[in-house]
Order: structure tokens, then sequence, then C-alpha cells
């Protein structure tokens, strides 16, 4: 995808590009991009090993205050110009390194990434996990909202969303009212003018092929009010996890040079669907595709023990792969979102599905459908195949599968299949009780996965826990 490997390839392509600025960027644990620049002359080709210190207390997750002196260390081989700025900028990702002892920082996000490709070569299963994430997301018009002591509230428009069909002056600010509104899960796939937000996805496209990724589709989602989606092929779980952080940051920033605004916020309307990030995974080995067999639906025997991996620890992993209290309007049984803990050929309501498109060997994959992209995909990638392995070295079997519409079943044929959990808590709990398969090769620590609860429980379960929302008083104001 990119011809720059060395740092002497980084310099050459920013003086070719006339860079001025170089935009270090890392990632803290929640799962948002952090950044620090400095000039351009400032970077040579021992930067890439001598690193770039800073100050890491007040990163979320990261040191405390009294050992915050930390390096940040760009990897060459991820140099790309950034399509946004005014001037000429430089981006590279970079690592986290402990100063005094130069090895990595265990609670670097990337770090861990780094170590569960590194354990999948030492198991001798595979050499290489390829990762498809489809992350969707809205784009508003407007968004308002506030969480003082005495009012609660949110607000989103969109000038195709459904509930304008009255309005006479809709959020584009015309005055006038020209129709072609989306209907609630009528937005899968109206052309123009029903769809408002072609030619921004095309500008998403483009800037996306122009950063070196290939973009395979995009297209309207479901919901009213802009929903969309933009697939960009697979590749290795660490450039897939280092392209999602590019994704987000084009998405959002083409939106808001369009005077929109897009969110990844996993269900930010009632009433309509959620936006999910199905992540597409296979294992391959010497240039070999592992998952294509004689089994279901054209599946080996190593795939079905991966999905039994992810089928026995999903309740674990929603921790990460669905790290949000939003992230759970989401995964509510009987809607949109496949909570069963099943999988199926083609059936899109079971949580794992196999992907039918292709018999080729190389198209052979399994499909997660339960995860969103509100996390941190370094680790939520890394926790997925981790549970696969575990999958296939303790032969879990996934069970039969479910090829009847799970949606249209009754409690009493759903009273055995197993489900993803109700809450962030309840995710939570189920990390903490089920994590010894993500120790394996200290890929993860306990430290990290204790950081993360601590840290998801004060800064996201205990202050929801402690305020009213506005369907309270519409429930109980009268009591």
């Amino acid at each position: 995808m990119s011809d720059i490997k060395t740092p002497k390839d980084v310099l050459e392509l920013a003086k070719a590009k006339g860079a001025v600025m170089v935009d270090l960027r890392f990632i803290d644990l929640p799962g948002v991009w952090q950044h620090t620049s400095v000039p351009i002359h400032r970077l040579e080709v021992d930067s890439f090993e001598d690193g770039f210190g800073f100050d890491g207390s007040s990163i979320r997750g990261y040191q405390p205050i009294n050992a915050s002196d930390m390096l940040i260390v760009p990897d060459a081989t991820t140099a790309k110009m950034d399509p946004f700025t005014k001037h000429p900028t430089l981006v590279l990702i970079c690592d986290i390194v402990d100063p005094i002892t130069r090895e990595p920082y265990a609670r670097d996000p990337r770090y861990i990434a780094k170590k569960a490709e590194a354990y999948l070569k030492q198991t001798g299963i595979a050499d290489t996990c390829y990762v498809g994430p489809e992350a969707e997301f809205f784009v508003f018009d407007d968004v308002r909202y506030s969480s003082a002591p005495h009012a609660q509230f949110y607000q989103v428009d969109s000038v195709e969303a459904v509930w304008n069909t009255g309005e006479g002056s809709g959020p584009d600010g015309s005055g006038r009212n020209l129709g072609y509104k989306i209907p609630f899960k009528g937005g899968y796939f109206p052309v123009m003018p029903t769809d408002t937000l072609m030619d921004l996805r095309t500008d998403i496209s483009l800037i996306l092929m122009e950063l070196g990724y290939e973009v395979e589709v995009q297209h309207h989602e479901v919901a009213t009010a802009g929903q969309c989606e933009i697939d960009v092929a697979f590749d290795k779980l660490l450039v897939t996890a280092d392209q999602l952080m590019w994704f987000k940051y084009v998405v959002k920033n083409v939106a808001r040079q369009n005077d929109k605004v897009a969110t990844f916020m996993p269900k930010p309307m009632y009433g309509d669907n959620g936006s999910g990030m199905h992540v597409h995974q296979s294992l391959w080995k010497d240039g070999k595709p592992l998952f294509a067999g004689s089994g279901y639906a054209g599946m080996s025997e190593m795939a079905l023990h991966y999905m039994g991996g992810i089928l026995k620890h999903a309740p674990a992993i929603c921790a990460l792969t669905n790290p949000t209290i939003n992230s759970y309007r989401r995964l509510v049984p009987g809607y949109e979102a496949p909570v069963n803990l099943a999988y199926s050929s083609r059936n899109r309501s079971a949580s794992i599905r196999i992907p039918t498109y292709s018999q080729s060997p190389k198209s052979k994959r399994i499909e997660a459908r339960f995860p969103d992209s509100s996390g941190n995909p370094y680790l939520a990638f890394a926790a997925m195949l981790m549970a696969g392995l575990d999958g296939i070295q303790n032969k879990i079997d996934p069970g039969d599968p479910f090829d009847k519409d799970l949606y249209s079943l009754s409690p009493e044929e759903l009273s055995g299949v197993p489900t993803v959990p109700h809450s962030l808590e309840g995710a939570l709990e189920a990390l903490e009780a089920d994590h010894e398969f993500l120790l394996k090769g200290d890929v993860f620590t306990k430290d990290i996965l204790d950081e993360w609860t601590s840290l998801k429980r004060s800064a996201e379960i205990d202050p929801f826990r402690l305020r009213p929302t506005p369907l309270e008083y519409e429930l109980y104001f009268s009591i």
C-alpha cells in the first residue's frame, strides 16, 4: 500500500511534498487519536530511534504524574501527508516508549496489537491475521446537547430526516422544504436527491484513496438522518487499526469542510438503526488462506473453532469491542443488532456471519457483527484474535448454525441461545471473570485490563448512574 519503508524514505517524502511540520500521532487508552507537532527540521533519521519527549500524565490511561515522562517514537512505514492542514504537514503514527528502559510502553494500545500479531506467529497456527472493519457513521447538519445539573437533552438534525417533512425551514437554512425525506429504516439504498450525501461520501472516498487505501464501496445506510457506510479493503491487523484511525479522521474532517458533523456514536438517536462495525477476519500462513475447507459453508475446522472461541468469549470481549454505555442502546434483543451468540451462513441476524459472495478460498472469512467503532481498534482487533486463537487451541465447538431468522424466533426457541451483555457494566464484569485467554503471550496484561475497567467505571458508568434522563421524567414525574 505504501512505498515508504525507512526513515530515509520519510525524509525524502517530506522534502518532495514541501512539508513544514510533522504531526506525531498516537492513541490514548479509550481510543482517541492524540497529536503533537514539531517543525520539519527537527525530524532526522535518528528521530525514528530517539523519539520525542512528551508528558503522558494527562493522556487517559497513561502514566500517573509521578512517572509521566515518555517518548513518542515515529513508525516510518506510516508516513502520509495530511489532506486537511493549511500548511503541508507530514503525519507519522507513533509508538510509546519508556525513556529510561527504552522498552515499549505496556499500556500503549498499538503495542498490544503488535504483541497480538507476534503471538499469532509464535503459536505456529498462522502468520497473518487479516481484518476488514465496516464502520458505519451518521452525518448530521446540527447537533446540540447539554448535561447540566438542572437540564438534560440532546438534539440532532438532518436535512434528509423524516421528522423534517412538515418543516418550512430545515437545517439547510433555505427557508423551504424540498421533500425527499428518508423514512425510518428507509435509507438503504435510495438514489439522489433522496440520498443527499453521495458527493460527500465520494469526497471521503477520494481522499482515502489518495492516502493509499482501497475503497471497495460506499452507500447510504438504513437509518434516516444521514447514516452512511464506506468500506475499505482488509489488511493485516495492525495496519487495519491504523487505517481505521485515518478513516475516522477523514470522515469527520470532510464532514466539517461541508458544514456538517459526523459521528461514530453507536446509537445517536432513538427509533432507527444504530451504527455498528462488522469485522471480517481470516487467518493465513505462508501466503495461503486457512479458513477454507469442507465444513459448514465451505469453512475449515480451524475457522469453526475460531468462531467457537469468539462466541465463548464474546461477553468478555464486548468490554473492548462495544466499550461504551451507548453501545448497549444498539445491542437490544429483538431490534436491529445481532445480539444472539450464534453463527450462520448469509443470515445477518446471527452475531457471526459467514459471507458467501465468493467461493474462492481466499475469500473465506468470518464476520463478527456485534462490534461497533466507539472504542480502541488496536484493543478490539487484538481481543477478537486472542479469542479466536483460544478457540483453535482448545478446539471449541461453536455449536450448530442458526439459519433461521433469529429475530422471528419465540422466547422459548431462543432460550438456549446465549446473548451479548445487556450493559457496559455487564461486559466489564464478564471481562473480569474471563480474561485468561487475553493474557497468553503477554499480549494483554492484568494492569491494562484493570486500568481499562477502572477508567470505564469512573469516567462513564458512575457519572451516568448519577444523572436522571428525560425519559425518566416522562415515566415518573407524576407519580
